[in-house]
Order: structure tokens, then sequence, then C-alpha cells
């Protein structure tokens, strides 16, 4: 797990710590192979806003406590972003290159999204095949992972590996595609 940073100078939040990570499971080269991001939110989870459903595709997440996570071939413009919420809704959608050409990824499967929440943790863990999102074989993949926390009282938090706009928090940067998968 490694460690996501809060954006700004953000102060009295209820997160402790967010770690995150990305991995590459099963199959090789792209056949049958699976992603799995896991999210650890550590601190006052009283305090968080964590959205509870059953699940569904569903646009917008970001604008309540989410997960997110960014893949592309190495070197590539064209990515895409994942997003899944506690409430197991999700989104996935393809870019062309930064913050262009979006569009929803239809056909494929809904991630396996598993949750679980006490007093002072919240843990997230989506799975998703890797094909559904790179359908072509990659040697590398970069990836940033990335989440937005909901305060009950409405204010948002915006967490990553890498902050490359200081100015405003900006998961489809470049610069925050930080993290390397390997086949």
């Amino acid at each position: 797990m490694r460690p996501l940073i809060a954006h700004g100078t953000a102060t009295g939040l209820p997160v402790e710590r967010l770690e995150a990570s990305l991995r590459l499971e099963a199959g090789t080269r792209g056949e049958g192979a699976l992603i799995t991001a896991q999210y650890r939110v550590t601190g006052d989870i009283t305090r968080v806003s964590v959205p509870r459903g059953t699940g569904g595709r569903t646009d917008g997440l970001w604008r309540h406590t989410c997960f997110e996570f960014f893949v592309r071939s190495a070197g590539d413009a064209a990515y895409v972003e994942v997003n899944v919420a506690p409430s197991r809704e999700w989104a996935i959608y393809a870019f062309t290159d930064y913050r262009a050409g979006q569009r929803a990824l239809d056909g494929i499967e809904p991630p396996q999204i598993d949750v679980a929440v006490s007093l002072t943790q919240l843990e997230l863990v989506a799975t998703v095949p890797v094909a559904a999102l790179l359908p072509a074989p990659h040697d590398r993949i970069a990836a940033s992972l990335s989440a937005v926390i909901e305060e009950r009282d409405g204010r948002l938090s915006y967490w990553a590996l890498a902050h490359p706009d200081s100015a405003r928090p900006d998961f489809h940067h470049a610069g925050s595609f930080v993290h390397e998968i390997r086949y």
C-alpha cells in the first residue's frame, strides 16, 4: 500500500491516513488478467460521508466519497478512468488524450467491489479485467491512484499519489501517472 496525499493545505480532516495499491493478478499479457485496486482510509470515519447503495453504473461519483484509478499503456496518451464508490456504484471512461475524447466504456462487466466500514476505517477493493480497460497487450501499464473524500458537512478533500498541479487537484494530469505495473 502506498500513501495518498491530500491536495493543498486542508486542515482538520477526519482522515489520518489514506493508502492505496494497484496490482495485476492472474493471466498473462491481458489474457484473463485482473487489475485490483485497494483503498484503506483510516481516521474518524463517523465524520466521512460514506454512500450506501446497491451498485450500478453511475456518473458523477467524484462529487462524493469515491475512489479512482487511471491506467494507460506506458508512453500512450490515451487512458482509462475507473471510479468506484462505497455504494458499489461505478463508472469507467476512456479518453483519447488529456481530458479529450471522453466516452463511457460500454459492454463490460461491472467491477467486483467489496467494502468494509468501521468507526475508524473504510476499506474498498475493486477488481476489473485488464482486457476491459486496455484491450491490447502491454508490457507496462502507467497508473494513477486517487480518491475524493466527502465529509458529512459536504467539504471535499482530494487525495492522490502525486499532485503535479499545485493550484487545483487534477487526477487526469500526465504527472499523476507515477505508479507502474509490469507484466
